[in-house]
């Protein structure tokens, strides 16, 4: 009688997929379809911009009244208005055409990183260098890419809303831009690198636990 000697490794035909590879496929495919749509409409988008007529919606000094009288004696006041431009000056249209290609590469950065994940998570491979690079490698283009294109979107449009004599009771250039900064971007891109650094950490543990078995 032979006693097989048993080591505690699964083999590799009993390895659990974290997802299934239907699920994995799915998850991929949709990226890369959001991906391509989403860069065929910032194209557009930016063409429109440098090329034709543009609708924008443009700050306001929060002060200015709109004309005409108001029932119940209320006031009314507005900080943006939405005006149709013929053709944009060659600065402002540049700074809105690079806010709009900083945000795009943002949301493809955000879906790399989901169709990376399931790549690796198809192969049920995760705490690996690749991983924590593609991680911390996506937080840092969302953090500065989906920043940068606000800043530049409003600088653009508070430049525009002076040259359009929105703003009259104050000195063209005097305010830099004017509008709502989101912090989401650099939220979301601290908290990917911090991910990665968990996915560091992660794969240390298991090459750890793999020297023990």
């Amino acid at each position: 009688m032979k006693l097989a000697k048993h080591t505690g490794r699964p083999s590799e035909d009993r390895k659990r997929e974290v997802v299934s590879r239907a699920d994995a496929a799915v998850l991929m495919i949709g990226s890369a379809v959001v991906a391509a749509v989403t860069t065929v409409m910032s194209v557009v988008g930016i063409v429109g911009l440098l090329t034709g007529p543009a609708t924008l919606t443009l700050p306001v000094d929060g002060g200015t009244r709109p004309s005409g009288s108001l029932g119940l004696g209320a006031e009314a006041h507005f900080s943006a208005v939405e005006a149709t431009i013929p053709a944009l000056p060659g600065t402002e249209a540049g700074l809105l055409a690079w806010a709009a290609v900083l945000t795009q590469v943002a949301v493809l950065a955000f879906l790399a990183l989901l169709f990376l994940l399931a790549v690796r998570l198809r192969g049920a491979v995760l705490f690996t260098r690749g991983s924590v690079w593609v991680i911390g490698a996506c937080g840092a283009a969302i953090a500065v890419a989906g920043t940068a294109g606000q800043v530049l979107d409003a600088l653009a449009r508070t430049r525009l809303a002076d040259a359009l004599g929105l703003n009259p009771d104050r000195i063209p250039g005097s305010v830099l831009f004017e509008g709502t900064i989101s912090l989401v971007p650099v939220v979301a891109g601290i908290a990917l690198i911090f991910i990665a650094g968990v996915f560091q950490f992660g794969g240390r543990l298991q090459k750890d636990t793999e020297g023990l078995v």
